[in-house]
């Protein structure tokens, strides 16, 4: 079953429920301040299991000590939908167990 499209309304109100998170090029992105390079990347490693779990994939770029995603749901023509927010809202529980927070 294909995921279907949040209005921009629906995505504003889901979105004000994940500080940080934003609405940019049809896509909800976030990035993470982490304390080192090795963090970031352990923080990468358990994303890509969370993206596995949902089967869902997200944008992923990892910096010196940055992470940055940005998601959207390709099978609904590149929109937004709801498995997006769910992985928004699992990354968000990880984060904090690798010391990350938002970006300055």
């Amino acid at each position: 079953m294909t995921p279907e499209p949040l209005s921009p309304k629906e995505i504003e109100d889901r979105l004000a429920e994940l500080p940080g998170w934003a609405l940019a090029d049809d896509r909800i992105t976030r990035s993470y301040q982490l304390p080192s390079h090795f963090a970031a990347a352990a923080m990468v490693v358990h994303i890509a299991r969370t993206q596995d779990e949902l089967n869902h994939h997200a944008v992923t770029t990892l910096g010196y000590d940055t992470v940055t995603l940005a998601v959207n749901t390709h099978a609904a023509g590149g929109a937004v939908t709801e498995l997006d927010l769910e992985l928004a809202r699992r990354v968000e529980r990880l984060a904090p167990l690798h010391g990350a927070g938002a970006r300055a």
